[in-house]
């Protein structure tokens, strides 16, 4: 099973394996969503979207439906 951003549960860790996707905003990319970065899931807002998530030190937050398409390999 693949693992995404969408799958991560609060204070786990990943690693971004593949953000090849045309569904990925160009600016999520310039701000850091790019493989080899880290990424940790810091809080879900209510009903699960959007997600904050600190990527290499950029506090971001994304829609569930763009998280299902970046993904990662879970650290912890």
């Amino acid at each position: 099973m693949q693992h995404t951003i969408a799958h991560l549960k609060r204070g786990q860790k990943g690693i971004i394996k593949d953000v090849s996707s045309v569904h990925i905003p160009l600016k999520l990319l310039e701000m850091g969503c790019l493989p080899g970065n880290s990424v940790e899931l810091l809080h879900v807002a209510p009903f699960s979207d959007p997600m904050y998530l600190n990527i290499n030190g950029s506090h971001l937050a994304i829609r569930k439906e763009t998280a299902v398409h970046i993904l990662i390999d879970i650290v912890i």
